[in-house]
């Protein structure tokens, strides 16, 4: 695989994972070892996972680590929902839009790796 660092997926996963961060900074402090804490594991875990596996030597490899980035976005929905839910966010809507899209996209590569044209 070519640079990680060109791949819109990670682009995107990287843009999200700053604005992740930065919405946490207004969680209560109570929450800094809870949803604080896993919402920034869930969102750095994505493109993490997408710049690990384009580095593996096979694309059966790069297409699993796509698939753990998938499964974190799928987390950090999940997490998105409840910060929501608590009334710590009013971004869920913008952020699911990009979670969505970021999922749609990992899941394309996957495809792509695992049964290229």
């Amino acid at each position: 695989m070519s640079d990680y660092k060109e791949l819109i997926v990670w682009q995107k996963s990287i843009v999200l994972a700053k604005e992740i961060y930065m919405i946490c900074k207004s969680f209560p402090r109570d929450e800094i070892y809870g949803l604080t804490s896993q919402m920034k594991r869930s969102v750095i875990s994505i493109p993490s996972n997408i710049a690990e596996g384009s580095c593996r030597s096979t694309k059966k490899d790069f297409a699993h680590f796509i698939s753990i980035a998938s499964g974190s976005a799928a987390e950090l929905e999940t997490q998105v929902f409840l910060a929501d839910e608590l009334n710590f966010i009013d971004c869920s809507k913008s952020l699911n839009t990009q979670i969505i899209e970021i999922r749609k996209m990992l899941t394309s590569l996957r495809k792509s790796l695992v049964n290229p044209l």
